[in-house]
């Protein structure tokens, strides 16, 4: 019998000052599972044993920390992007579960395989027959749809966009026409220290009715997530974000 790989759900207080209560954004019973994985595949093996060690705080480890495997993913190419020919191996990860262990999957922050290099394991574990247990927990780009009042029935999730100031601009006009074109939201992220980059260059290139929305710090105490028009934001630009929060970018034309 093949074991399974499960998507556990991580908090989205990584790298924030406030450390928030586990029980207040998983249920109980993913705490309860995260407890008794002895495997894990993840991005990163420090910030998973930190999480396990909040987990143990409510629900004890089935084994001492010391004595779980976490083996961590492949590190994908600079900017997200995917040579064709070069997917590394992944097999070696999921030797656990062909041995008949239940393999924990973990994103550094919200669903793992959502704007996430999980997905590539998870693709691998549907090849080898190995069945897939997603479990509940917080996604970002979910929740900032949610709070945005923009279009949750029509959406793309677009990444992120070029860094290089013209290439930027182009892009972001190219997904305005897109929104109007189709009424749908276009959501974006960004490495934290380029966010008032990219709000600044979306109030810019966006059509000035176009509605845009910033959510950052969802889930924690100063989380906010707010929509206006471009022409507002560019009129009155509001607090900055600053470089340590992610933040996530929804906007639909008018």
């Amino acid at each position: 019998m093949k074991g399974k790989l499960v998507l556990v759900p991580n908090t989205l207080d990584l790298g924030t000052d406030c450390e928030v209560d586990l029980r207040e954004v998983l249920p109980q019973a993913v705490i309860e599972r995260a407890a008794k994985l002895a495997y894990w595949a993840t991005e990163n093996a420090k910030t998973t044993r930190a999480l396990l060690k909040r987990v143990d705080r409510l629900v004890p480890l089935a084994l001492p920390l010391q004595q779980i495997q976490i083996t961590e993913l492949p590190r994908p190419a600079k900017g997200g992007a995917v040579a064709r020919g070069a997917s590394p191996d992944l097999k070696p990860l999921l030797a656990p579960a062909l041995a008949g262990h239940d393999l924990g999957l973990l994103s550094e922050a919200g669903l793992p395989a959502v704007a996430d290099p999980g997905a590539a394991l998870v693709q691998a574990a549907h090849a080898m027959g190995i069945v897939v247990e997603p479990l509940a927990g917080p996604s970002s780009l979910l929740l900032a749809l949610a709070a945005s009042g923009l279009n949750g029935q029509s959406f793309a999730f677009v990444g992120y966009l070029p860094v290089d100031t013209a290439s930027r601009a182009a892009r972001i006009r190219e997904l305005d026409a897109l929104s109007r074109r189709l009424g749908q939201t276009q959501i974006a992220i960004e490495t934290p220290y380029r966010n008032d980059a990219l709000l600044g260059a979306l109030a810019e290139h966006l059509q000035p009715g176009t509605r845009l929305a910033i959510a950052s710090g969802l889930t924690l105490p100063a989380g906010r997530c707010e929509t206006r028009t471009a022409q507002q934001w560019r009129s009155t630009p509001g607090p900055a974000l600053g470089g340590r929060l992610p933040a996530v970018f929804l906007w639909l034309a008018a």
